[in-house]
C-alpha cells in the first residue's frame, strides 16, 4: 500500500501557497508502507489532498512535492517539465549565451534536479533519494531534449548524505573532456566540471559579473574569492589593473588561463586567505578603486546566522577601509539565510563601525536562469550590492 502522509492542523498553509517540502516534524501520521524513494501522497490534517512527492525517511525533509493533480511521475511528465525549462532559457537567451543553468530544481517543478549547460555538455546534480534513482530515466530524457555530446552527474554535495546518497562523481553518458570552453559576457572561459566548484563554475553570478564593469573603468580592481575568475575578467575588460585572489591555487591557475585565453596582461593573481589578504593590503597602506567580495556561503544552517553576520561584517569592514574615496564595493552573499534585510543591515554597520559614508547604488539577485519563487524563500538566495564608498 502507497504511503499517505497527514500533516499536523496548520501545517499545509505554506503548501497551499506553493512550497514544495514537508518536513519530517510537520506530520501528524503515516498511513501504509512502501521504500524510500518511493511516491507519497501529502494530505491536510482533515484529509485533503496536496500533493505527491518522493519520501525518504532518511531525511528532514520528508517529502519533495512536484504532482499537485492526477498526474503521475512517468517519463511524459518528466519530459514535458525538462522541456519548459529549455524553452525557457532559449526565451531568456536566444543564441547569446551556451552556458546556463537549464533546471533549477524547485524553480522548475523538478524539486531536488538540477542541471547546468555547459556547451555542448551537461552536467546534472541529483540531491535527492528519489531523484537520484530515476537519474538513469533522466539522463534519457536529456538526451532527447538537449542532444548533449556528453552529460557528467556531480555528487558531491554534502546534502546528499543527508539523503543517505554516497558522494560520488561520473560520467553519465557520453564523453566529457578534462575543460569545456563556453562563452560568457563575450569573454572565453574553461570550466573543469569534474574538479571546480558546484558544477564547475557560478552561473547565477553572470549577469552580475558583466554589471560591474561600469564600476571597473580604468581601475585598480580586487576580487576577492575570485575563484575561476568570473569578475575578474569581466572587470579585466576596463580595467586598469586586477587582482584576483583566492586561497586556492587551483582556481588561480585556472584564472591565469582564462586570462591568457582572452589576451588580457592586466590580471595578477594573488594565493592567500581573503581576511588576512585584506588587513595586509590596509597595514601597507594599499588602496583600490573598486574591491568585489563574492565568498562562499558563511551560513548553511539558520543556527550559523549570528556568526556568519560577524564574518560578513568583519570582511566588509576591511574592504571598505581599501575602497578609495569615491570608489566601489560589490560585495555578495550566496546564502539564503542572510536575508536581504539582514545583508543590508550589516553593510549599515560596517560602513558607521569604520567611519566611511556608503550608497547603495544597485542591489542585484541571481540571474534569471535561477528563477526564485514567491512561495520558497530558499530559493531567493543570492544578493548582491554595489555602494559608492566616500
Amino acid at each position: 500500500m502507497p504511503y499517505s502522509i497527514f500533516l499536523k492542523k496548520g501545517e499545509e498553509k505554506r503548501i497551499l501557497a506553493g512550497h514544495s517540502w514537508v518536513y519530517a516534524n510537520e506530520v501528524q501520521r503515516i498511513e501504509g508502507k512502501d521504500k524510500n524513494g518511493a511516491l507519497a501522497a501529502v494530505c491536510a490534517a482533515d484529509g485533503r489532498f496536496l500533493g505527491k512527492g518522493y519520501i525518504n525517511h532518511l531525511s528532514k525533509i520528508l517529502v519533495r512535492i512536484f504532482l499537485r493533480g492526477e498526474e503521475t511521475d512517468d517519463e511524459a511528465l518528466y519530459e514535458s517539465r525538462i522541456r519548459a525549462a529549455q524553452s525557457l532559457r532559449e526565451r531568456l537567451f536566444g543564441s547569446d549565451s551556451d552556458c546556463y543553468r537549464l533546471v533549477f530544481a524547485e524553480a522548475d517543478d523538478l524539486p531536488a534536479l538540477i542541471v547546468d549547460r555547459y556547451g555542448d555538455y551537461l552536467v546534472a546534480e541529483c540531491l535527492s533519494l528519489g531523484i537520484d534513482q530515476r537519474k538513469e530515466q533522466i539522463g534519457q530524457i536529456l538526451r532527447r531534449v538537449c542532444a548533449p555530446k556528453g552529460i557528467f552527474l556531480r555528487g558531491d554535495a554534502s546534502v546528499r548524505r543527508k539523503e543517505g546518497l554516497p558522494l560520488e562523481n561520473r560520467v553519465l553518458w557520453g564523453e566529457i573532456p578534462e575543460k569545456i570552453a563556453v562563452t560568457e559576457n563575450g569573454l572565453q572561459m574553461l570550466v573543469d566540471v569534474r574538479n571546480g566548484q558546484k558544477t564547475g563554475y557560478f552561473l547565477d553570478q553572470k549577469e552580475n559579473r558583466r554589471a560591474v564593469r561600469r564600476y571597473c573603468r580604468d581601475a585598480r580592481v580586487l576580487d576577492c574569492f575570485c575563484n575561476s575568475g568570473g569578475f575578474s575578467l569581466n572587470a579585466a575588460t576596463v580595467a586598469r589593473t586586477v587582482t584576483a585572489l583566492d586561497i586556492s591555487q587551483f582556481a588561480l591557475d585556472n584564472v591565469a588561463e582564462n586570462a591568457a585565453r582572452n589576451g588580457f596582461t592586466n590580471i595578477r593573481t594573488l594565493c592567500a586567505d581573503a581576511f588576512q589578504a585584506l588587513r595586509a593590503f590596509r597595514a601597507a597602506d594599499e588602496r583600490f578603486d573598486c574591491v568585489i567580495l563574492d565568498p562562499p556561503a558563511f551560513c548553511k544552517s539558520a543556527a550559523e546566522v549570528r556568526d556568519a553576520y560577524r564574518g560578513y561584517k568583519d570582511i566588509n569592514i576591511s574592504a571598505m577601509k581599501l575602497v578609495e574615496k569615491g570608489g566601489f564595493l560589490v560585495t555578495c552573499s550566496c546564502s539564503h539565510y542572510m536575508t536581504a534585510p539582514l545583508f543590508e543591515n550589516m553593510l549599515r554597520e560596517s560602513a558607521r563601525d569604520c567611519g566611511r559614508r556608503a550608497k547603495i547604488l544597485e542591489m542585484r539577485v541571481q540571474a534569471p536562469d535561477h528563477p526564485a519563487l514567491l512561495a520558497a524563500e530558499e530559493t531567493g538566495y543570492l544578493k548582491a550590492f554595489v555602494l559608492q564608498i566616500d
